[in-house]
C-alpha cells in the first residue's frame, strides 16, 4: 500500500488569529512554525509514505525542504478544504492507494499515533477519522482510496464526515488519539500543550516565551 500524507498550511504571518489577544504576531508565527515542525517530525518518523506540505508561504516551503518532505504549491489561500482536495488529486496522480491528511497545528502528534491510525484501515476501501478533543472538528482523515470521499472541514466537520461516509455506504472508523486530537487554537489549548506535550519543540517555545506565567496570571484574573 502506498500512502500520501497531506499537511495544509496557511501563511504563518496570519496564523492563529484566535490567540491574537494572548500572543504577539511574531509569537503566533513562531508557534505555528514550531508546531508544524513537530508534526512533520512525527510524520517522517512514521514512514507511511510521501509527505506533502500544501502551502503558498515561501517560509513554510523552506521549512518543508529542511525536513525532507515534498511541497504542493498553491497560488492563493483557498482554505483548508480546497487544499485537501488538491492534495487528494495529487495523491491520485502519484497512484497512491491511501491518503491521510492532518493539520499542522497538532504538535503532540507522535509517530506511534500515526501508526495506530494507519492500522485502523488494514485493507481498503474505507475511511477513518480522528476527532478533535472537542468532538466537533476532524483532526485527521485516512481514506482508501484517496478519492473515496470528498472532505469538508470546519466545525462540526467530524459529525458531517461520519454522515457523509455513511451516506456513501461506508462504515467510518473512529480513532480517538489525544495527540492528534489536540489542535492549538485558543489560550486554554496552550495549557494542555504544556501539560501533555512537554517534550515537544512547541512546548519548549512556550516556556521560552514565558507563557506559563501568562497563563497563571490570566487564571488569577
Amino acid at each position: 500500500m502506498s500512502t500520501v500524507v497531506a499537511v495544509p498550511v496557511k501563511d504563518l504571518v496570519n496564523a492563529k488569529q484566535r490567540l491574537m489577544s494572548f500572543l504577539s504576531p511574531l509569537e503566533r508565527g513562531e508557534l505555528a512554525r514550531t508546531m508544524l515542525e513537530d508534526v512533520l517530525e512525527a510524520l517522517v518518523c512514521a514512514r507511511l509514505g510521501a509527505v506533502l506540505v500544501v502551502t503558498r508561504d515561501p517560509s513554510v516551503q523552506a521549512l518543508a525542504c529542511r525536513h525532507g518532505v515534498d511541497i504542493l504549491s498553491e497560488d492563493d489561500n483557498r482554505g483548508h478544504t480546497e487544499a485537501v482536495a488538491r492534495a487528494q488529486q495529487a495523491a491520485l496522480a502519484r497512484r497512491a492507494t491511501r491518503f491521510l491528511t492532518i493539520p499542522g497545528d497538532v504538535p503532540c502528534t507522535t509517530a506511534e499515533e500515526v501508526a495506530t491510525l494507519a492500522a485502523a484501515l488494514p485493507r481498503g476501501p474505507g475511511v477513518a477519522f480522528v476527532p478533535s478533543l472537542s468532538g466537533f472538528g476532524t483532526n485527521a482523515a485516512l481514506l482508501a482510496p484517496p478519492d473515496i470521499l470528498p472532505l469538508k472541514f470546519g466545525e462540526p466537520s467530524f459529525d458531517n464526515h461520519l454522515l457523509a461516509a455513511r451516506s456513501a455506504g461506508l462504515s467510518p472508523v473512529v480513532v480517538r488519539l489525544p495527540g492528534i486530537g489536540l489542535d492549538i487554537d485558543a489560550p486554554e489549548d496552550l495549557r494542555l500543550l504544556l501539560e501533555h506535550g512537554a517534550t515537544t519543540r512547541s512546548a519548549r517555545l512556550l516556556v521560552d516565551l514565558g507563557v506559563p506565567a501568562r497563563l497563571a496570571e490570566r487564571a488569577g484574573g
